[in-house]
């Protein structure tokens, strides 16, 4: 959403970044041209009144929201007297995977939710096409609501945070090979069976794993380190600011998911040069990757499929401007001008997929 928001601003558009809670890592990254909303709600929902407040008053062009909860919201206040907002609504994950697999009863009422209001937004954007077969079954909508605009990702500021030097010993010339991971500590990410699958590795190949993310799994992923008698060679530091130097160094990320929506991270590992190994999960990989032909693809949970896959990476690294011109395909501008698109309501985009 930050570099949508950069590159609609320097499009000439007049950008606000409307937020329930102004706080979080990302804040101080926000350009000082976008203008800053802060509804000051703890809860999506509970910022509906202010958000109806909001689009009265300023009544901009469009509105694009993001994560399915909030997009409830921006759909709700849409329908509010006075407002004449066109929404875009974007769904980022797989809607079935992710509503099935939550604790949370709110959670796995978003299905429900995303088919009694979804029809109501001026047009809907999925991720990939993955979550938008996925979202066109679970919410019964046409395919022709539905436009695929790939993460926008790639630009000349993701080159020059990949030249920054990351905090860790570990990246030092003389060090062995780092596996890295990152994302939220959390199931879906499945950090579990990337430590596994390091624990093979470790059995014929001398290298370190950096896991980079925080979340509610810190302490279970910690146990099972010490349990494999790892703790010497895993590093979870947490959430770090610009993972894209940690990318850049590395020998190979590892993107274990269990499930997906567009995982960002396989094209900014690979625009930085560095080879990816990804699970085959819904959704993403297998078209960031062509079926494998960019990165390995291995089933789910397979710990012994993801460790042989990281050690044939680790001993033949694949050529990185391959990497890189693949990366390519996934610009900030041309997911930008997509959107805008939508947005406006100046054209239906043709967006080429990669």
């Amino acid at each position: 959403m930050l570099n949508l928001a950069t590159e609609f601003s320097r499009s000439g558009a007049e950008v606000a970044l409307v937020l329930s809670t102004a706080e979080g890592p990302y804040l101080s990254l926000v350009p000082p041209d976008v203008t800053i909303v802060n509804l000051k709600c703890t809860r999506v929902l509970a910022s509906l009144p202010r958000l109806v407040g909001y689009l009265r008053k300023k009544r901009p062009s469009g509105l694009l929201s993001a994560m399915t909860h909030a997009n409830i919201t921006a759909l709700w206040a849409k329908r509010m007297p006075g407002v004449s907002t066109r929404i875009v609504v974007s769904e980022r994950n797989t809607l079935s995977r992710a509503s099935r697999s939550s604790p949370l009863r709110r959670q796995r009422l978003m299905p429900y939710l995303a088919k009694r209001f979804y029809p109501w937004a001026d047009h809907i954007v999925a991720v990939s096409r993955g979550v938008a077969d996925d979202l066109a079954e679970v919410a019964d909508l046409p395919k022709d609501r539905i436009t695929v605009i790939y993460n926008p990702l790639v630009s000349d500021a993701l080159t020059k945070k990949a030249k920054e030097p990351p905090n860790h010993p570990w990246f030092e010339a003389d060090q062995p090979p780092v596996i890295l991971g990152t994302g939220r500590l959390t199931l879906q990410n499945d950090f579990p069976t990337l430590i596994k699958a390091f624990a093979k590795v470790r059995n014929t190949h001398r290298a370190n794993l950096v896991i980079l993310g925080e979340g509610t799994e810190r302490m279970r992923l910690q146990r099972l380190v010490e349990v494999l008698g790892l703790s010497e060679y895993v590093s979870m530091p947490g959430f770090v600011g610009n993972p894209l130097a940690y990318m850049a160094r590395a020998a190979v990320v590892v993107l274990p998911s269990a499930w997906e929506g567009f995982p960002a991270v396989l094209v900014e590992a690979m625009a930085c040069g560095t080879p990816v190994v990804s699970t085959d999960c819904q959704s993403g990989p297998a078209e960031i990757l062509e079926n494998g032909k960019h990165g390995p693809l291995v089933p789910v949970g397979d710990i012994d499929g993801l460790a042989s896959a990281i050690t044939k990476t680790l001993d033949k690294r694949p050529h990185s401007d391959n990497l890189i011109q693949r990366a390519s395909m996934f610009q900030v501008r041309g997911g930008a001008d997509a959107y805008l698109h939508l947005l406006l309501d100046t054209r239906k985009p043709s967006v080429p997929l990669p």
